[in-house]
């Protein structure tokens, strides 16, 4: 089955620094990838490859059978790759609403159909009683779930999370983590970067770390948790999150 990403051999470099260091690996249509690794192992830099933010010095990347490497951002959002951001960047001088609405306009080009899209979407990832509520009075946690209700009103094919469990409550990190499990359900093809392990970790169907630009190691959650690469490099002592 020809996968719905592959990143193929694809380095970034950045001044004496190489930043991703001949990255190669392919995500299935369905499938939830996790993606991790210490700070600085590369991991947002790859996002930003496969975004169409950073050009690569190295590589290909192919998306559902083309080549998207020298693809801006708008062209990478249109052919179906959506996207969160560690630091979420709402339009303070909009509404929650209206800030979903700009994205769902990818797809729908009606007021009236944007604006439904936007309100399913926030209801979904547990917004629905803060649509009238004023951007600067959301907590951290409710920004993370505003992104995460800009990402999906794409109708993404692909969507990418980078952190999005930061500044939500356990509560609030159980629920997330539930709707991010039912999104391959749904069509949506997922590669999560998450530092809440116990999240990403019960709920990824492979996991691929990266430490200092490559992959070290890659398979099922339970077996990577014991990896002596992945100990070293960033859990510091074996875990179980059987």
């Amino acid at each position: 089955m020809t996968p719905l990403l592959e990143i193929r051999n694809v380095s970034c470099r950045f001044g004496a620094l190489l930043a991703v260091n001949k990255v190669s690996l392919q995500v299935a249509k369905g499938e939830l990838l996790g993606l991790m690794g210490p700070n600085g192992a590369g991991k947002s830099t790859l996002f930003n490859l496969i975004a169409g933010v950073l050009p690569p010095t190295a590589g290909e990347i192919v998306f559902d059978g083309k080549s998207i490497t020298d693809c801006k951002p708008y062209d990478v959002a249109r052919i179906g790759i959506g996207r969160t951001f560690q630091i979420p960047k709402p339009y303070r001088q909009l509404s929650i609403v209206e800030n979903v609405m700009l994205t769902a306009f990818l797809r729908e080009k009606t007021t009236a159909g944007a604006r439904r899209i936007a309100e399913e979407t926030l209801a979904d990832v547990g917004l629905a009683d803060y649509m009238g509520t004023p951007i600067n009075a959301l907590t951290v946690g409710l920004l993370k779930r505003l992104e995460v209700a800009r990402a999906l009103a794409m109708r993404p094919k692909l969507v990418l999370f980078d952190e999005i469990m930061a500044g939500l409550t356990p509560t609030e990190v159980g629920s997330m983590t539930k709707f991010v499990a039912g999104l391959p359900a749904r069509g949506i093809t997922v590669v999560w970067v998450e530092h809440v392990l116990y999240a990403i970790m019960k709920t990824a169907t492979r996991m691929v770390v990266l430490n200092r630009g490559e992959v070290i190691a890659e398979g099922a959650p339970a077996m990577l948790a014991r990896a002596p690469a992945v100990v070293k490099a960033y859990l510091g002592e074996e875990m179980d999150f059987a």
